[in-house]
């Protein structure tokens, strides 16, 4: 015995799922666009004078501006998605821009569903403001309709996509089911570290959806919409550690797919909304009030980040070992 572990099979994706990429993919640039439209609207209505009462022109103009290159690149990944030469892309950029993406919409489907059935907005990060469109003046209604549907379509879009778009590209990542191949060790001391990263934010999210209150300087921002979005990234954060967990030990025996995806998502969304939110809950422009105290937003926050960092370069560590390329 080599000890070298079969090469893993790679055949070709079925002409169903390529087609679902492809939809998924322009769908999502499409949906994304409509988003797009809204915020250019707002850079020039600021630029011709017209802001939100609550923001000053500068600030107003400079957070609409980041949106808007956010969304173009989002549109252009939709776009690499859908296309054959998209797989041409180098990998780097294409899998950082796709886990920022994925992490910052694909867990949002589920609250999103849950937010229409309990009557809530669902156009970007509940009640808080943390996209910046609540400043304060009520919003046309084609705005919160195009918006919702750039959040919406965009998500579902790269849920359809994306993960036929990395199972093309790299099937080793995905063929097969866990355990079926010898992978490098992640570690004890890494996985217990990890471990540790979520299990903070883990715990502050739960104890915060279930009404707590200790860490709140604004209790009356956390609504019910607040609520349930901490609680649905609870949800994701276990989600995601458990997926490594299955994928470190080689147990229990299922789809590889389900453990790599779950995983993909879950670090993505924890790096990408704390990296988010943690300027606007010290910077707070706009009169924004956070929830937590600034403190208890940088140990949050920070963790978060740590925690969506690790648990990719775990990630990626067990994919390595499956592909020799």
């Amino acid at each position: 015995m080599s000890g070298t572990a079969a090469p893993v099979e790679t055949e070709p994706i079925g002409a169903r799922w390529s087609a679902m990429r492809v939809a998924g993919g322009y769908g999502a640039a499409l949906s994304l666009s409509l988003y797009l439209l809204v915020k250019v609207v707002w850079v020039v209505a600021a630029l011709l004078g017209h802001t939100p009462s609550s923001f000053s022109d500068g600030d107003w103009i400079v957070l609409n501006a980041v949106t808007v290159a956010m969304s173009v690149v989002g549109v252009v990944l939709g776009l690499v998605l859908a296309q054959r030469w998209g797989r041409r892309v180098p990998a780097p950029p294409l899998v950082f821009f796709a886990w920022m993406a994925a992490g910052f919409l694909i867990p949002m489907i589920p609250y999103m569903f849950a937010s229409a059935f309990l009557g809530g907005d669902s156009g970007g990060g509940g009640s808080s403001g943390s996209d910046g469109s609540d400043g304060g003046d009520a919003m046309p209604s084609w705005e919160v309709v195009f918006i919702t549907i750039g959040f919406a379509g965009m998500a579902l879009g790269l849920a359809l996509a994306l993960p036929v778009y990395l199972r093309e590209r790299w099937p080793a990542a995905f063929l097969g089911w866990v355990g079926d191949r010898r992978i490098v060790s992640l570690g004890r001391t890494r996985l217990r570290a990890l471990y540790l990263l979520v299990a903070v934010p883990v715990l502050l999210w739960t104890y915060w959806t279930a009404g707590g209150t200790l860490g709140l300087a604004h209790r009356d921002v956390m609504d019910v919409q607040g609520r349930l979005l901490l609680g649905n990234s609870a949800l994701w954060a276990v989600m995601g550690a458990v997926a490594i967990r299955v994928a470190a030990t080689g147990r229990p025996r299922v789809p590889l797919w389900i453990p790599m995806a779950v995983a993909f998502t879950s670090s993505g969304s924890l790096f990408a909304w704390a990296a988010w939110k943690l300027p606007w809950a010290l910077i707070r422009p706009g009169g924004y009030t956070a929830a937590e105290y600034p403190a208890v937003s940088v140990v949050e926050y920070g963790l978060s980040i740590a925690a969506g960092i690790v648990m990719l370069s775990a990630l990626l560590k067990a994919v390595r070992s499956r592909d020799p390329r």
